[in-house]
């Protein structure tokens, strides 16, 4: 297998993997449908990824019931539940995984309170602040025990078939949601060009959804250049996780093992789970 550094060095471009028709989702798709190195194919139809089920409408919270989901997977912080704590769709059951509970920078929370008040969030956050962050962020998934507690209980989890179908989510679902699929996607041997095109669907998505805030933000006299960075994702916040990763861990075959603990057969579980044949 590559090393962790060789994963996701390409730039971005676009897969052509369409979003599943949905009624007002933001950021919503199904993970399956991506080529693995094998030449078998990701199964649709078992994990998808999601914004914070609580933000959907009425509709939307139907059409996820009517999935069949099993599982709900939350990756946001506690702080971030508190204020919206939100329910999972019927029938299915919530997991919670705060993965930046070790963290030592701000709770995303915190950072979203800032933007209400936006000078002082284009003063804080001037001159790359929000790209910092985030950079420090991304490597703080890969590094912190509870990153690595949380995304391994989550793959291990995956394992199980009366897990799925299963969603994923945080609180815009493109940053700890996008690094948690990231890694399952690596995992089954999805090329990395095609990972981080999956991983750029959701600045479009997310920028869309959240424009009214930027507008807003921007109205109430904030800086553009100092929100824009967080409601999109950008190709260096990915390889910050994935350097991380090659520089703690040496290789992804090693994140997986030693870093979040995942035992062969789990892994094996995992792939004759989610890889079929080419379609």
């Amino acid at each position: 297998m590559q090393q962790a550094s060789d994963v996701l060095q390409l730039p971005a471009s676009s897969l052509g993997v369409t979003a599943v028709a949905r009624p007002a989702i933001p950021n919503f798709r199904d993970v399956g449908g991506h080529l693995s190195s094998d030449g078998s194919r990701v199964r649709r139809g078992l994990l998808y990824r999601s914004v914070d089920p609580g933000r959907v409408d009425r509709a939307g919270t139907g059409f996820l019931a009517a999935l069949g989901l099993r599982t709900v997977f939350d990756l946001r912080t506690a702080m971030e539940r508190q204020r919206d704590a939100g329910s999972p769709p019927a029938g299915a059951r919530l997991v919670e995984l705060d993965v930046l509970a070790d963290g030592g920078a701000a709770d995303p929370a915190q950072l979203f309170e800032l933007m209400q008040d936006p000078p002082r969030a284009s003063a804080e956050l001037a001159r790359g602040g929000a790209e910092r962050f985030f950079l420090s962020t991304y490597r703080d998934m890969v590094r912190l025990p509870s990153a690595r507690t949380g995304f391994g209980k989550l793959l291990r989890s995956l394992a199980r078939a009366e897990v799925r179908p299963a969603l994923v989510h945080c609180t815009t679902g493109k940053d700890r949601t996008g690094w948690a699929v990231a890694v399952l996607l690596l995992a089954l041997g999805v090329a990395a060009d095609a990972v981080m095109d999956e991983y750029m669907l959701s600045d479009s998505e997310v920028r869309r959804a959240f424009k009214p805030f930027v507008d807003d933000f921007v109205a109430r006299g904030g800086e553009r250049e100092v929100i824009e960075p967080l409601v999109g994702v950008q190709p260096a916040f990915l390889q910050a996780a994935v350097d991380e990763m090659s520089a703690t861990f040496g290789s992804l075959e090693n994140y997986l093992s030693e870093g979040l603990g995942l035992e062969g057969r789990t892994l094996a579980s995992l792939r004759r789970a989610f890889l079929g044949s080419p379609s």
